[in-house]
């Protein structure tokens, strides 16, 4: 705020010197550079009196905004009013208070404009030549002036501010994306070293467990220690089965790098198996293929954002999902489908777009009360998976308007994700994972 009122002050004494000496021009002088010194002196203060990291808040950051509205509508007051080109420059601040304030603040800075403006048509001081003559347009074109102006205040405020809002939201959601990316990067990390901890830690369990075996057997003459005995035994069993089932994502090594289709498919429909639907997956190659089923790299994004198309189709679904997986030597595909209503026709080629609510309709409502849907996690899914090189299709099986659906045929809303081959195929040859060479035990 502080360099645009540097600009500002330089501009308008370079405009009130020009006048005056180039086009002799006669103006209020005093007046005029009374309020130039103004708003000279409210920089320094600024300067001064505020450190250089300290954030403005909302009413100190409307005053700013309204003092130099203000200081700029009384220069224009002494130098023609609406007769004066530079009328226009009142657009600058109404502009920068949709940008960076709210709406009420904005609607105040607005309506001063306006007013202004309003007031300028009538109360101004002529614009007069050194011979005297005055520089006037005609009324007709004060009154367009003036029309224009007041359209283009509240078209450039309406327009500033909702661009501001989209740039908002969409950095808020490209925030939340990244949160759930590392979200999933760190549970991917955390159980390579639980399956890690559990390959280790096999071998003392295993003695653990034989010794136990044997000191059971040596004191079977001694009931009360030989159940300590067994109770080492179970504790040792125990301790096996917790880290089994911990690290039962794989050790993160080289070779849980890429996966099966299928297995990808699987671990990202996986926490949703169990939510009283049920989830039918088909594995096949396009007809006139007769190609292997391929291996993909397994990317955090790739398995986080099939997770939320599943759960999507999840939570909208009757009773089925169907996720079909198809592949040639050119592409990959995922269709994910559901038997519910269906994406709305009004939304569904906005679908993807952040904090927008998608398919939840009155009688959803009902069914579902709690549901808040915003459309970030459809959002964070298309953008996740872009991102991986998938070009992702929305569409819907029959119309989403019908009151009735077969529960028994797809009939609901259809997500299609279509990868080049060579994006996320393991063996391409720019997603080549080495293995490495085998080594040696010491001995």
């Amino acid at each position: 705020m502080i360099l645009l009122r540097w600009v500002a002050i330089v501009g308008q004494i370079t405009a009130i010197t020009v006048a005056q000496r180039m086009y002799g021009l006669q103006l209020e002088l005093g007046l005029c550079y009374l309020a130039v010194g103004v708003s000279v002196i409210g920089n320094l203060v600024a300067i001064f009196v505020f450190p250089e990291n300290k954030r403005l808040t909302e009413v100190e950051n409307l005053l700013m905004v309204m003092f130099d509205l203000l200081q700029l509508g009384f220069l224009l007051v002494l130098t023609g009013g609406l007769h004066n080109p530079f009328v226009l420059l009142l657009l600058g601040p109404v502009s920068i208070s949709a940008a960076v304030l709210t709406t009420r603040s904005t609607m105040i800075v607005g309506s001063t404009a306006i007013i202004l403006v309003t007031l300028m048509a009538e109360y101004h001081l002529p614009l007069r030549t050194y011979e005297g003559f005055i520089l006037r347009i005609p009324d007709v074109f004060v009154f367009g002036n003036w029309i224009a102006l007041v359209i283009a205040i509240v078209f450039f405020a309406a327009y500033s501010q909702r661009v501001t809002s989209e740039m908002h939201s969409m950095s808020d959601a490209l925030s939340a994306t990244q949160m759930a990316l590392a979200r999933e990067q760190k549970l991917t990390d955390l159980g390579g070293v639980v399956a890690a901890a559990a390959h280790e830690l096999g071998t003392p369990l295993a003695t653990i467990k034989l010794t136990s075996a044997e000191l059971m057997e040596e004191l079977e003459d001694h009931p009360e220690l030989h159940e300590d005995a067994a109770l080492i035994r179970e504790q040792a069993d125990r301790c096996r089965d917790i880290l089994h089932d911990m690290g039962r994502a794989g050790k993160d090594d080289l070779h849980m790098r890429q996966a099966p289709l299928s297995a990808l498919i699987g671990e990202a429909a996986e926490p949703h198996l169990n939510r009283g639907k049920d989830i039918n997956f088909v594995y096949d190659p396009e007809d006139g293929f007769d190609i292997d089923q391929p291996s993909v790299l397994r990317k955090p994004e790739i398995v986080h954002g099939l997770r939320n198309l599943v759960q999507n189709a999840v939570d909208f679904a009757y009773s089925s999902v169907w996720v079909e997986a198809h592949w040639t030597d050119a592409t990959i595909s995922v269709r994910i489908i559901d038997d519910g209503r269906g994406f709305p026709s009004s939304i569904i080629g906005r679908i993807g777009d952040p904090f927008m609510s998608s398919r939840r309709g009155a009688s959803d409502k009902k069914q579902r009360p709690e549901y808040e849907g915003m459309g970030l996690g459809l959002f964070i899914a298309k953008t996740l998976l872009e991102r991986s090189g998938a070009q992702l299709r929305f569409a819907n099986g029959s119309d989403p308007n019908e009151t009735e659906a077969n529960e028994l045929t797809l009939t609901g809303a259809i997500v299609e994700v279509i990868w080049p081959r060579d994006a996320i195929d393991a063996k391409a040859e720019k997603n080549f994972v080495p293995i490495g060479e085998n080594q040696q035990f010491a001995p």
